[in-house]
């Protein structure tokens, strides 16, 4: 993974994205670079549009977050819905017992 961000860290400082830049961000990273995995990577990203991707990306991201934030609502508005169903369920009772006391 860190090959695939040394390339939009790259992109995002608006250098080039060749062999020897890819490199250079991952030495300056730590890590060790597989020469095989640069080319892999520069060959790939080759006829890719590196800023669309990333929006895409960042789009398609969004989604579940979007749906992650609503899930509590939608739980805490079930929730409520189940209290207020056995408040009227307790009241039907007290009532019926009303009527054999009565």
């Amino acid at each position: 993974m860190e090959y695939i961000y040394a390339a939009m860290l790259l992109h995002t400082a608006g250098q080039d994205i060749n062999e020897d830049n890819v490199k250079k961000v991952l030495e300056a990273a730590g890590s060790d670079v597989d020469d095989a995995r640069v080319k892999a990577l520069i060959a790939a990203l080759e006829d890719v549009d590196i800023e669309e991707a990333m929006q895409k990306t960042a789009v398609s991201a969004a989604a579940p977050t979007i749906a992650a934030a609503a899930a509590p609502v939608e739980a805490a508005e079930a929730e409520e819905e189940e209290e207020e169903d056995e408040e009227e369920k307790e009241e039907e009772a007290a009532a019926g017992l009303g009527a054999l006391f009565g």
